[in-house]
């Protein structure tokens, strides 16, 4: 039996490729949009992609599916509470697939989702070894993380509360998931960094036993303790995780289909043509350069970052986008919107910011002040207000003396507590989401102010003082 993981830290995703070299039958679970990868190692592999299992409709991604059925001929299995517009073979509880050494059953897990399910993975080699056949390994989606537990919160839109998600992955945990043996491995779905759960493990892979004696969603308590613990201050969801459970539902186009058709070089004169019909610029180059200068009106989300999440935060996907990147990094950067479904991509800049025919009346900069300069600025009391565009578990934590908390995807719905006729500074951890909130701000003609470099962590370096609450 074969067990891979692979992992993608922009969006702290998790997938796997599953296979048996007797039989050269290959599963991918959970996979990302650009499925090469799964396909190039099953092909060294000698194995033959047959099978593609969704834990559950994914909010956070576009799953690649649709692509590994199109492109090798696999089946989609997905729960059988989901509903699609693309032929699946349904999953029920206890249903099992078996093909040489490996034997997969599922168990329905909702929780997270109504349809979400979990797959329990058996090497059925081991039998012929030890006498017995134990589980191996389990594949838990977003039901079950490494140190937390998939959020209940994101149906509400389908008619699910969150306490009704929340009792059934109770059930699904304590009475499905706790009941395997403690050496089973845990395999989820994301890891740190995922806005699916409150507060993920950096680590990736776990264990039953381990899981049961540290997570915090796994200690011993009522259903109801753990309904009000599991509803209660969960991180805000990103606008298009909607969007994108959505579209995994849906028959769409592929990811090459999308790239072949939309990624395009763009003259200066077209970009700005079809900025005034309302298509947004996207600046994907890091925020140093984006700072020195760059196109009124562009929205700057690096790619140096976690560009998907924060570019799926900001932008409208319902309108089209056009890339403004270094030379040789558009592809990436329409391949990354890609595995959101930002599909509608004009085309790019050709040349970035060293095209013809930009006018110097449309090119603008971020104004920047250091740490020391601000705490000067601080201590002689000419200091405006602080903006602290960062989440408020950070700012909570430790922030600067006096400092006001928006945080970045809350930015525009607050524009109007934004001073308009005093100056002052904007900063975020490290400079990444202050980048993005300037952007933002200059969209919407807000200049009065300077952008922390280097940011908090900057602050923190020169050892200026900061204040917590709580």
């Amino acid at each position: 039996m074969i067990l891979k993981q692979y992992y993608l830290g922009c969006l702290s995703h998790a997938s796997y490729l599953i296979g048996d070299e007797g039989t050269k039958t290959a599963f991918v679970v959970d996979p990302q949009r650009d499925v090469d990868q799964y396909i190039n190692d099953a092909k060294q592999l000698g194995l033959t992609i047959q099978h593609v299992i969704l834990t559950h409709l994914h909010a956070d991604f576009v799953s690649g599916h649709l692509e590994l059925r199109n492109r090798v001929g696999a089946t989609i299995h997905i729960g059988a509470h989901a509903k699609t517009e693309y032929a699946v073979d349904p999953i029920h509880d206890g249903d099992v697939i078996e093909t040489g050494s490996v034997r997969l059953q599922f168990l329905e897990t909702p929780g997270h989702t109504p349809e979400s399910v979990s797959v329990v993975v058996y090497d059925l080699q081991t039998k012929a070894r030890t006498g017995a056949v134990k589980p191996h390994a389990v594949l838990t989606g977003d039901t079950l993380f490494i140190g937390d537990v998939g959020r209940p919160d994101l149906m509400a839109a389908i008619g699910w509360t969150s306490a009704q998600l929340a009792g059934m992955m109770y059930d699904s945990l304590y009475n499905k998931l706790l009941a395997l043996p403690d050496e089973t491995l845990v395999y989820p779905a994301h890891g740190a960094g995922s806005l699916c759960g409150k507060n993920l493990s950096k680590e990736t892979v776990s264990t039953i036993g381990a899981q049961r004696k540290t997570n915090y969603a796994l200690q011993p308590m009522t259903k109801e303790q753990f309904i009000a613990m599991l509803t209660a201050e969960q991180p805000d969801a990103p606008e298009y995780f909607g969007y994108d459970a959505t579209l995994n539902s849906k028959e769409r186009q592929t990811l090459e289909e999308m790239m072949t058709q939309t990624l395009h070089p763009l003259s200066a004169e077209t970009i700005f043509a079809l900025q005034t019909s309302g298509a947004q610029l996207l600046d994907a180059r890091n925020p140093v350069n984006f700072s020195a200068g760059h196109i009124i009106g562009s929205i700057n989300v690096g790619l140096n970052g976690q560009y998907a999440t924060w570019a799926g935060t900001v932008l409208d996907p319902k309108k089209q986008i056009i890339i403004i990147a270094e030379p040789g990094e558009e592809t990436s950067a329409a391949m990354r919107l890609g595995r959101i479904g930002f599909d509608r991509i004009a085309g790019y800049l050709e040349g970035g910011m060293t095209a013809q025919g930009i006018p110097k009346s449309m090119i603008t900069q971020t104004a920047l002040i250091n740490a020391n300069e601000l705490a000067a600025e601080i201590n002689g009391k000419k200091a405006a207000m602080i903006l602290d565009v960062r989440g408020p578990g950070e700012w909570n934590t430790k922030h600067i003396g006096g400092s006001v908390n928006i945080p970045l995807n809350h930015l525009r719905e607050r524009l109007r507590e934004i001073p308009k006729d005093e100056n002052f500074v904007l900063h975020c951890q490290s400079g990444y989401r202050s980048s993005i909130a300037a952007s933002i701000l200059q969209e919407a003609g807000i200049r009065n102010f300077k952008e922390l470099t280097g940011g908090f962590a900057a602050w923190e370096t020169q050892k200026h003082d900061t204040v917590s609450t709580g």
